[in-house]
């Protein structure tokens, strides 16, 4: 682990190393004779999500510093390497570049987002969860390059594709075993071989829509770097670094480089990971932590580029293994000179984007946050911008499709508004996916399982007014297998337009087919028969703002404990 305090966080010579160190001839004629190790950069983030302009918010602050914006980000990263020897220096990242991305960037499918940092100077990226958001051939296509099959060049110039190389180790064809992109690739700086294997999250079916993911298969993180640094060092690559798309998180004490009681995905997989992997670069958890786990650094580098993770590596020219690695995560600070083509860019797509982005759509009389109420000492509750949302769904889904109940997945939610008038592009960033609503026949039974399910889950979903229940904090929580012998909803508790469901009468419920098709781990939904597809998420959000405005923030009692609503 990091020490606190320290600039960097080093993993420090091997055994190995240390002997043969110690071995060395003494002299200095004898000490100059010995090849000098080759100096190595890494510069990497993570998690940008499309954040060309500076985030606003928290989520344009990190270490008590404005931080993030692709001018800036280019700047520093050039600053950086010019520190360093430049021609030593390979810029990577590990995912979720883009998708959940603010309207500039999503309205040309990303494609302003690859073209920025490929003029940034990117080298190499994992994919992420997110790069499946439209699907593989989707992302075949922000690869190669290509006009995108049904909205064209929409800026009215041929998009070229990634001058950089994604990376894709296990994420399979199904129907031929092959993976989908190159897995690794190996990069020579003065005469030594670096391998890069880049992955997703294993789990990333579970987080994407199931269109999204179709015809593809997803393996285990640990062992597919295993495999893949294998075949590395059969071909004579002996440092070895994963650019890999899942993560975890340090106690809330820990700065942008400690490693304060880790926990999360990534100290499992590191620990399983072959000790020839010599760096792991995470992302997907959004935090920001420089770690040694099993003798190998461990990095991340937050999101929305506010920060950029300078690794250093030195290399035995002999033998092409590392020596040392140390890490610092550097903040991304706004009081830095724009690269002024990236602010070309900008200008560029802001221009195309036009009026539509400044529409105003509607008017909040306060703030609605997406931060999710403590229930029962937990962040399971309730949120104000997430019932909003499901109050929407639900107005667009009653008289079209006789839906009765909306639930709309915290995940979902991606930004808070503030008080005062919303524009469009302010709601696109609220609700970034592109979901469409999906109504579906469920029996009272039914309900009750996808309401325990959330504690299987850990996951909320946030209901329309028109429901309510009761959670028992002492009851039981199922199992991935069987949510339904969960005893956590008090039994006869939940209510729809006031009246008690019945188990086994049916009912009409709005969701995304994000959820309808189990995503976030809702099977349970999958399980709605009669379904219909209706209107994008996005424009439900848009009209329901437009007819009710101005909106205030709804109480958040639609979940009560039985603290709140004792037993009879």
């Amino acid at each position: 682990m990091s020490i606190p305090g320290m600039r960097r966080a080093a993993v420090g010579l091997t055994a190995l190393a240390v002997a043969a160190l110690g071995a060395v001839a003494t002299t200095p004629e004898q000490a100059d004779a010995r090849p000098k190790p080759v100096d190595v950069t890494l510069l990497a983030l993570n998690d940008f999500h499309g954040n060309l302009e500076p985030p606003s918010g928290s989520s344009g602050t990190i270490a008590g510093q404005t931080a993030g914006g692709v001018e800036y980000l280019a700047t520093h990263l050039a600053e950086l390497r010019a520190a360093a020897k430049k021609k030593n220096t390979i810029t990577v990242a590990a995912g979720d570049l883009i998708g959940a991305s603010p309207l500039l960037s999503a309205a040309f499918h990303d494609e302003p987002t690859i073209e920025a940092l490929s003029m940034a100077g990117l080298d190499y990226a994992s994919v992420g969860n997110h790069e499946f958001d439209e699907g593989a051939a989707e992302l075949l296509r922000i690869q190669n390059g290509g006009c995108h099959p049904v909205d064209g060049c929409a800026d009215g110039t041929p998009y070229r594709g990634a001058g950089f190389q994604y990376l894709s180790a296990n994420a399979f064809k199904t129907a031929t075993g092959r993976p989908l992109m190159a897995p690794y690739a190996i990069h020579k700086v003065q005469g030594v071989k670096v391998g890069f294997i880049g992955m997703t999250l294993e789990g990333t079916p579970q987080i994407v829509s199931q269109q999204g993911v179709a015809g593809l298969t997803f393996t285990d993180e640990a062992e597919t770097a295993n495999r893949y640094a294998r075949e590395l060092r059969r071909k004579g690559v002996q440092t070895i670094v994963v650019l890999l798309h899942e993560g975890g998180a340090q106690a809330a004490t820990g700065g942008i480089n400690d490693c304060v009681g880790m926990t999360g995905p990534i100290v499992d997989i590191a620990n399983r990971m072959d000790p020839s992997i010599d760096v792991v670069v995470s992302g997907h958890t959004h935090q920001a932590y420089n770690c040694n786990i099993n003798g190998k650094l461990v990095t991340s580098a937050s999101s929305f580029g506010r920060l950029v993770t300078d690794i250093d590596l030195k290399i035995d020219r002999r033998t092409g293994d590392v020596i040392s690695a140390a890490a610092n995560n550097v903040v991304v600070t706004r009081d830095v000179a724009k690269d002024p083509r990236q602010t070309a860019l900008i200008d560029r797509y802001k221009t195309v984007l036009g009026p539509v982005a400044d529409r105003q759509v509607g008017v909040t009389s306060q703030a609605l946050t997406k931060t999710q109420e403590t229930l029962f000492g937990t962040t399971l509750g309730e949120s104000p911008l997430g019932n909003v949302i499901a109050d929407a769904q639900l107005a667009a889904s009653d008289d079209e499709q006789g839906a009765v109940a909306a639930f709309m997945n915290p995940g979902g939610v991606r930004a808070d508004l503030d008080a005062g008038p919303v524009t469009y592009e302010e709601a696109f960033t609220v609700q970034p996916f592109a979901n469409n609503l999906v109504t579906l026949d469920l029996t009272g039974a039914q309900l009750y399982c996808v309401l325990e399910q959330q504690f299987v889950t850990g996951r909320t979903l946030y209901p329309s007014s028109t429901v309510g229940y009761v959670v028992d904090p002492a009851g039981t929580t199922g199992t991935a297998a069987d949510p339904c012998a969960g005893t956590r909803v008090v039994r006869g508790s939940l209510t729809i337009g006031g009246t008690a469901v019945d188990p086994a009468a049916t009912y009409r419920v709005t969701v995304n087919n994000f959820l309808s098709g189990g995503g976030d781990g809702f099977s349970a939904l999958t399980a709605g028969t009669n379904q219909v597809t209706g209107q994008i998420d996005l424009d439900a959000f848009v009209a329901y703002l437009t007819a009710q405005s101005p909106v205030a923030a709804p109480a958040l009692d639609r979940i009560r404990t039985t603290a709140e609503v004792p037993a009879a």
